[in-house]
């Protein structure tokens, strides 16, 4: 899987400064964060131990823990800010952990259910990401998932390639890539869909101060530092005209839904050096 390198320090800080103004401009993630709740409804044991991975401003934390009371619930973002904004909820069941979803300071086999949504893209190794996911989650453990697609801003990269070839818009996983990573780290029963939604807009800027205030803005490692010029600018709005339609200018995301089950104990991981299988003391006791 070949996407744009992402520079970490600014995606954390795209979302560090967003943190204040999200809810204000997060009805899409908002809108997906309902429908992946929604895929909760057939959970066959309800969770005692649940982690909101990339949780932002501890939307989905809140409801889940209202969903699964008493269970108890890390809300975990690499984002002080964001968690800051999650205190709000002012439930005593959230642990805010600021951490990176690359490597988790939580225990082996310790969650029953893993729900992120929207944090999957913003991640520079998908593979050790869900190594680490199949490392926290008890065997049975359900993964619940959103990422953003490839056809994803489709417009608004078509645009911008008309002014010049500098990546102006993050890339995006295939849902076939993620199934292949999901399956090298393990898990099991790996159900994976697409959904295509399309937002329209007064002018092309109504647009970009959405995904700013949003902090899904430009974050590629080889992105142009500093402002872009006006008549740069300018000609990007330009060339967004030839998507009008009605007056409005539309932008297209492709929304991958995903889902999956931790394996039972022992069952291997497939590493550079081999198959590996580890196993918990208590499974391995003489009966």
């Amino acid at each position: 899987m070949s996407l744009t390198p992402l520079d970490k320090k600014a995606i954390q800080r795209s979302f560090e400064r967003a943190a204040p103004g999200y809810d204000g401009h997060a009805i899409l993630e908002r809108e997906i964060e309902s429908r992946l709740l929604e895929r909760l409804d057939h959970l066959q044991q309800a969770p005692d131990m649940i982690a909101d991975i990339g949780c932002g401003t501890g939307s989905a934390s809140s409801l889940l823990a209202k969903r699964f009371e008493p269970a108890r619930l890390i809300t975990l973002d690499w984002s002080a800010a964001m968690l800051r904004q999650a205190c709000q909820h002012g439930d005593p069941r959230l642990m805010l952990l600021c951490a990176d979803m690359h490597a988790l300071p939580l225990a082996a086999r310790s969650v029953d259910l893993i729900f992120s949504n929207l944090a999957l893209q913003w991640s520079c190794d998908l593979s050790a990401v869900f190594h680490e996911f199949r490392r926290i989650m008890k065997p049975g453990a359900m993964l619940v998932f959103t990422c953003y697609g490839p056809d994803t801003l489709n417009e608004l990269k078509g645009a911008w390639r008309a002014v010049d070839e500098l990546p102006h818009v993050n890339d995006f996983p295939d849902m076939h890539d993620i199934g292949d990573e999901l399956m090298s780290a393990g898990f099991r029963e790996p159900v994976m869909d697409v959904e295509r939604m399309t937002l329209d807009y007064p002018h092309v800027m109504a647009l970009m101060r959405e995904l700013k205030g949003s902090g899904a803005h430009n974050v590629a490692t080889h992105r142009m530092r500093g402002l872009t010029g006006k008549s740069r600018l300018r000609d990007m709005q330009r060339a967004y005209e030839s998507y009008r339609h009605n007056g409005r200018y539309p932008a297209s995301y492709e929304i991958i839904y995903g889902a999956a089950f931790a394996p039972a104990e022992g069952q291997p991981v497939r590493t550079a050096d081999g198959d590996v299988a580890t196993f918990s003391v208590d499974a391995l006791r003489i009966r």
